[in-house]
């Protein structure tokens, strides 16, 4: 038996829409707090029963209908060789951020199963653990957003520094980019190796650009991960971007089954926009 999620990805009929929350595990949940209270967030994500032990609570909870690995899109940035830390109240810290060309040439790709081995042995620990009743999404940050983090060194409102690069030292970025879009397709596809039935692409920032911006500098690696793993799997792809109203067109044409977007775009406005080509998933406040 298919999952309802599944169904509904592949753009088959389901007797109701399936629901799951983005941020599923977290904050808003009093026994992850409670967990979270012993424990420092990135060990977390890299002791596999911790991680199936929140990712199980919100289908405990709430009954969802499809249960996300707890992880962080920054996961991989780490295993490239970026030292990071979760400061209180302020997000994530990268304390050796992109600078040039040098910098990018030292990022390695990591190989999952050896650098990230974690994240494959939560999926299928999560897999046994639920016995199936419910599909499990993996996940992962786009080139665009990780590369934001890598160069601005943390969370940033204009992307200022990202911006720069691109534009001004175009070799740079492009190794950056190509190194990160080797690096993520390798991340989804040992995540579908190890039990996921669908994964997430987050290009969170992506909606900072131009639409000519999007088309010439993002939209070709997103594309590429797309096309990628659809030959290696048949997974449905889900992409997100925050604030994507104005790139929706083209982002159809990354391949990806589902698009995820956010509540400023008036739903029915997206579906004539994107017609029948994909899936619809998103659009509530998450106030």
């Amino acid at each position: 038996m298919e999952h309802l999620l599944i169904k509904a990805a592949r753009k088959e009929p389901v007797e109701r829409i399936p629901v799951w929350i983005m941020r599923q595990a977290g904050r808003y949940l009093k026994e992850y707090r409670e967990i979270r209270a012993k424990h420092e967030f990135f060990t977390m994500c890299k002791t596999p029963e911790l991680a199936v032990e929140v990712s199980i609570q919100p289908l405990d909870i709430l009954n969802v209908d499809a249960g996300i690995i707890f992880s962080d899109i920054l996961v991989p940035i780490e295993a490239m060789g970026i030292k990071i830390t979760f400061e209180k109240d302020h997000g994530p810290k990268l304390h050796n951020p992109i600078l040039n060309y040098s910098d990018i040439k030292k990022l390695i790709i990591p190989e999952p199963s050896k650098d990230m081995a974690f994240v494959g042995e939560s999926i299928k620990l999560f897999r046994k653990k639920i016995a199936n009743k419910k599909p499990i999404i993996g996940f992962s940050g786009a080139p665009w957003t990780l590369a934001t983090y890598m160069i601005e060194g943390g969370t940033s409102r204009n992307h200022l520094k990202t911006k720069t690069m691109m534009i001004n030292e175009p070799q740079s970025f492009s190794l950056l980019m190509e190194k990160l879009t080797e690096t993520v397709i390798k991340h989804l596809y040992s995540q579908i190796k190890a039990g996921a039935e669908l994964v997430q692409i987050f290009d969170t920032w992506a909606g900072v650009l131009s639409p000519k911006d999007y088309n010439d500098f993002v939209f070709p690696y997103q594309k590429r991960i797309i096309t990628e793993l659809k030959k290696l799997s048949d997974v449905p792809i889900s992409l997100y971007i925050n604030n994507c109203g104005n790139i929706l067109e083209k982002m159809t044409e990354t391949g990806a089954d589902v698009l995820s977007i956010d509540w400023m775009i008036d739903i029915v406005k997206a579906k004539k926009l994107i017609g029948d080509k994909v899936t619809i998933q998103g659009n509530l406040d998450p106030s």
